[in-house]
């Protein structure tokens, strides 16, 4: 089974490429790896949501915008290489704007994490950073990136 036959199965469907907000490109390749740049949770063209997470935003609303951003990087991957180059996905960097006092962003990446689990089984596991960070660009909750080894 392709990582396209999978990602057909559980029924997900990688959005377009979500345009660059500044001087950047969606991903990069360099060798047998993909670096995607931080990618925020846009839903058709649009920021699905705005604040900080344990303040205007919940853990678990934020959670599931990690899953629409870690979409998107998939999205870029595929667009410079293909989803079904993938052999595994290395690392995910996740960063949560966070209210004061906010401890939980293991939990709201782990939304990155269980997607990719679900779509590449073992070879969606990786290693991890999951940040609290006072401010993300235009108010994004969350903001996830990924390092992908490809054939």
């Amino acid at each position: 089974m392709t990582w396209s036959d999978r990602l057909a199965e559980l029924g997900i469907e990688l959005p377009g490429v979500a345009a660059p907000l500044a001087a950047y490109v969606p991903a990069v390749r360099s060798g047998s790896h993909v670096y995607t740049s931080g990618q925020l949770p846009f839903v058709d063209g649009a920021l699905a949501a705005t604040g900080k997470v344990g303040g205007e935003v919940s853990p678990e609303e934020a959670k599931s915008h990690a899953r629409t951003a870690t979409l998107n990087a998939l999205a870029a991957v595929h667009a410079l290489v293909g989803i079904d180059s993938v052999v595994r996905i290395v690392k995910v960097v996740g960063f949560v704007a966070s209210a004061e006092g906010f401890t939980g962003q293991p939990a709201v990446v782990n939304g990155a994490s269980e997607l990719l689990g679900e779509i590449f089984g073992d070879a969606g596991v990786h290693a991890r950073s999951a940040v609290g960070v006072a401010e993300l660009p235009i108010a994004s909750p969350v903001e996830v990136e990924l390092i992908v080894e490809v054939k």
